[in-house]
This record gives C-alpha cells, structure tokens and sequence, in this order.
C-alpha cells in the first residue's frame, strides 16, 4: 500500500471507532492474547475493545499499585498490537504510544475498568492500513453496493476466488454452481435447474478463497432468474444478499479490488 494511500485513509477515517468483536478480529487478524499495554517497562494484559487511529479503549485490571505507576509516569504509555499474517512466519507487532485519558468502571469487579487512550502520535501504517480498508469496507457496502464484478479469468485470480468450489444451497439442498458476477449487495450464479420455481427461496452461496481458511458464507434471496441461452438446463439466479449479515471478509475483499481498480471495465452496474 503506497503512501499516499496510508494517508487518504488515515485522514477519511481517522476518529472512527472500531470495536473489535470476534468476526473484526478475525478479519484484520488481530491476536487478542498477545495485547499489552506498557508503562515506565511493565507490560500488563489487556482486551482492546476498540480502536481508531487517533486513540482505543481497553479493559483491564486495575489495582491501586496500577494507579500509582501510571501516575507517576504521567499518564503515559504505550499499546502494543499483534496481527498475524499468513505470508509472514512471525506476527507483526508494534507499540503505539498513548495517553490516559480517563477510567470507567467495567462489570461487577471493582478493578476491572475501560481506559480510554489517546494516540501521542499517527499510529504504525500497519493499523492505518488494516482499520481504514475495514471502514471503508463498511462505507463502500452501501455507497457502491450495485457494482457488479465479471467473474473472467482475471478478476478471478485477483479476488483469490475458488470458483470450483462455490456452492449454492436453496432451501438447504446444496448445488454445484458457476458465479457470473458478484457485488456488495448480491450474485449473479448458473445453476442446473428451473430458475422460476427458485424464486424468492432462501439461499446461501459459499465461497472459498486462497487466503482465508474458511469457507465464506453469504445469506441471501433468490431475487430474480434469467434463461441461459441455448441451455434450457440451466437457469442464471440472482442472489439478493442479506446486508445485515454480510460477512466483514466478504466486504474486505470486494473492497480491495474495487479500490485498486476505481471504476474499470470489467465492473458493470447492471
């Protein structure tokens, strides 16, 4: 990722908030084990509950000996991330320094408390890079949800899609298919079959891609069906798929390649 790209995404997205819950984790393959927070050299174990790239909130175990190491550090510290990458043998960790800006009681224990951190300066791109395609993903989901991307060859092999491995299961009966297009909001997939029995029945498509180890799962509708020219065997359905649960790797994907391509040809809007 070029620079210019690491600050078009730090300055669109930088006070937004990200809470890290186990589906956002995994997609930006953030370690929650390996999360500390450092003051004057003591490191202390913590779950980040939320991040952007100005500042995150954490929960952790305060005690009293806490509050008096943090005071006499003025408030100062540093939090350290660990992603794991699946090209790179070893995690990619780094420290981000912070101020306290304040604690809030968590939950029924006396010590456990969110603290809310301020970054002291503009975080490692490593975050910037990962929190900004993230939100964008989400901002893209909507704003270019019926751009549509040609299954070719090509756009095949840079999406990372497995297309003798997507399957369609129309009211829980699993079907080999052929993707034609795919979008933020829906699909485009040939199957054996009368198209206009399948309509508006509850279907899935999962996809399998060369850098995620599990199958991507898509909940949907079947919206609409076309014929198949000269194939009166097979029917071209269209997948409505449903927003709310939408899979943030799915998003994440389609993203990148619409954002490294812009507006190309072989991105249709019908």
């Amino acid at each position: 990722m070029t620079a210019q790209r690491i600050t078009s995404l730090f300055n669109s997205f930088k006070t937004i908030d990200v809470a890290f819950n186990s589906s956002v984790s995994r997609a930006l393959g953030l370690n929650p084990k390996e999360i500390y927070l450092k003051c004057l050299g003591q490191q202390f174990r913590c779950v980040v509950y939320s991040s952007s790239m100005t500042g995150a909130k954490i929960v952790m175990s305060v005690s009293k000996d806490n509050l008096t190491l943090f005071r006499k550090a003025n408030n100062a510290v540093s939090l350290r991330y660990c992603f794991t990458d699946e090209e790179k043998a070893v995690p990619i960790t780094f420290f981000v320094p912070a101020k306290i800006m304040g604690f809030t009681p968590y939950g029924n224990n006396p010590e456990l408390n969110f603290i809310t951190l301020s970054f002291t300066s503009q975080p490692p791109d490593t975050l910037v890079a990962a929190l900004g395609m993230l939100i964008e993903a989400n901002v893209n989901a909507k704003r270019r949800a019926e751009e549509r991307i040609l299954m070719n060859q090509e756009n095949i092999r840079k999406l990372g899609i497995k297309p003798k491995s997507s399957v369609l299961s129309i009211t829980g009966i699993p079907r080999a298919c052929i993707l034609r297009d795919i979008s933020f909001s829906g699909a485009m997939v040939i199957i054996s079959g009368i198209g206009k029995f399948l309509l508006e029945k509850d279907a899935t498509l999962r996809l399998e891609f060369d850098d995620i180890k599990t199958f991507i799962t898509l909940k949907g509708k079947v919206q609409r069906f076309e014929e198949v020219q000269g194939r009166k065997e097979l029917s071209a359905l269209g997948i409505l798929f449903n927003q709310e649960e939408l899979p943030i790797e799915y998003k994440m994907k389609v993203n990148d390649f619409l954002s490294r391509k812009g507006k190309p040809s072989p991105v249709s809007s019908e």
